[in-house]
């Protein structure tokens, strides 16, 4: 489908990456992943044709049929839902206001009507009288209403554009399709939906993405870019961790140990070749993971942060009561009647669409809003710490370093001991003395983190902590939140972190009514499956 051959990218005039040789075939969904900064949405631009490379080249097969899914928001405001979607397949668009526009002539030619004969054929072969019926089957598996299919994408909120975007590039079975981060804002639902289609998709699917869950369950084959060298490996994410960690550990003792640490990586190939997937390339996957050698497991160069939390004190009996609680931002009613206990050991998520619920109860429990009714009751022995959605307030007007500003959340002012906490967030050496100002914004997540590090809190309230963050920061941060032995209470989108942290699961209504959920995700997701 394609073929890199020598390709290399100079970015301000050093090597992003060189002599990539890789080849993309049909029926494999390949997963794009690398630090931060590492090029992968500018690789994904060069094989998408998007951008041109420093030398070598990206090839696509002639007669091609190449889906890319767009970012800009706004480009399709002029144009309604129905007639964006369908634009995905840009031929057959093309043809079908060019056959309105002969129908619509108060007179026609035999010019007119010999061109509308052959458009009809065509419009026929590319499927052009189901296209409505396929578009509006993509717009409702994805979340977006029958309501709003003739609305103009101007009307639309940005979180439905997004998925109207994204289904525009699934539309029309294109041969190749291509993705950057298309999860993001997506919903539970909407995720799983894309999940199930991309399964049963024919063709060639290449994605980048921070969701270690979609790339689990999509990919058959991730692509590297580590070390200014791009890699393809056969298997999913896990399986590339997991051998990524297992080589790390080869090269950190190679004279310890080396046949039993070669004998486990072996093992763990055989395990994982062994395991089932719901994917239909499985039992090519399986083939070619039994070729599979040691040495051509991956070594990777990435640092991976360290988060850890430690309260200061066990929280007590009672920790955090809340009772009838409504809210109503901007005339909309986001939080009504809602009421809850947190209990010893609950670890909470909070999931769906409604992110202006999650988002104002938090700021109600941390303090920074009062609710319109009801009230929230913290216990004696509790203390929170508070990650909130939008940081910038704490960074803005800053004329700070990081250890400057780490210090007004420290009741230890030296330099040595923030040091060891922004280190542990990969801020070391001469970083630590970088103006906060220009940092990035996953740069500003892990400050935040090592500010709740520092806080000794026994309660942890996280608004999508994982937003900015590359895949190292969410898994140690996954981590850490698996390990902190307080209560937890977060929002995110990400499968596998409420997966393995939560055992307790929060949803909302568009009206502002709690769902409370007392079992673990799995259950909670199995449930709404049984609803449909």
């Amino acid at each position: 489908m394609i073929t890199v051959t020598d390709l290399s990218l100079n970015y301000s005039g050093a090597p992003l990456f060189s002599h990539v040789d890789l080849q993309f075939d049909r029926g494999n969904c390949y997963g794009i992943i690398g630090a931060n900064g590492a090029g992968k949405s500018t690789f994904l631009k060069i094989l998408s044709g998007e951008l041109d490379s420093t030398s070598g080249e990206a090839s696509i097969l002639p007669n091609i049929r190449m889906s890319v899914l767009k970012q800009n928001q706004n480009a399709y405001d002029d144009y309604s839902v129905m007639d964006t979607v369908i634009m995905g397949n840009r031929r057959l668009y093309d043809i079908g206001k060019q056959k309105d526009a002969l129908y619509a002539k108060e007179e026609m030619t035999d010019e007119d009507g010999l061109l509308a004969c052959q458009l009809e054929e065509e419009y026929a072969e590319l499927g052009g009288w189901e296209a409505e019926s396929g578009a509006s089957r993509i717009l409702q598996g994805l979340g977006v209403g029958t309501e709003y299919h003739e609305s103009d994408m101007a009307t639309l909120d940005p979180r439905l554009k997004v998925k109207v975007l994204l289904a525009q590039a699934l539309f029309g079975s294109p041969d190749l399709l291509m993705m950057d981060e298309p999860t993001n804002n997506l919903d539970i639902d909407a995720v799983s939906w894309l999940e199930d289609f991309l399964l049963d998709f024919e063709g060639t699917v290449i994605v980048v993405s921070h969701d270690r869950h979609f790339l689990n369950t999509v990919c058959t084959h991730i692509v590297d870019i580590d070390y200014n060298k791009i890699k393809m490996y056969v298997g999913n994410y896990d399986f590339w961790y997991e051998s990524s960690q297992l080589v790390q550990q080869l090269v950190k003792n190679q004279n310890k140990r080396n046949e039993e640490k070669i004998k486990e990586l072996q093992d763990f190939i055989s395990r994982f070749s062994a395991n089932k997937s719901k994917s239909k390339q499985a039992t090519a996957r399986r083939k070619l993971l039994d070729k599979l050698t040691v040495q051509e497991m991956p070594a990777s160069s990435r640092r991976y942060p360290f988060v850890g939390f430690t309260p200061d004190r066990e929280v007590g009996k009672d920790i955090l009561f809340v009772t009838d609680v409504s809210k109503t931002i901007g005339g909309v009613k986001v939080l009504d009647k809602v009421s809850f206990i947190v209990g010893h050991g609950d670890k909470i998520a909070f999931v769906g669409d409604n992110e202006n619920a999650h988002t104002a109860l938090f700021k109600i429990l941390a303090g920074e809003l009062e609710p319109d009714e009801g009230t929230v009751k913290w216990g004696q022995t509790a203390s929170f710490s508070y990650f909130p959605k939008d940081n910038n307030p704490y960074f803005e007007d800053c004329e700070d370093d990081l250890v400057q500003w780490l210090r007004q959340f420290s009741k230890d002012p030296q330099e040595q001991y923030l040091r060891g906490f922004l280190g542990r967030m990969l801020f070391s050496g001469e970083e630590v003395h970088k103006p906060v100002k220009v940092l990035s914004g996953g740069e500003k997540v892990r400050c935040m983190l090592s500010r709740m590090m520092l806080s000794g809190a026994n309660v942890l309230l996280l608004d999508q902590p994982t937003n900015h963050l590359d895949l190292e920061s969410i898994a140690a941060l996954n981590k850490g939140l698996e390990a902190v032995k307080c209560n937890v209470l977060v929002a995110s989108h990400d499968h596998q972190l409420i997966q393995t942290v939560c055992n307790r699961v929060f949803d909302f209504t568009a009206g502002g009514k709690l769902i409370d959920s007392k079992t673990p995700y799995d259950e909670y997701l199995e449930r709404q499956r049984q609803q449909q």
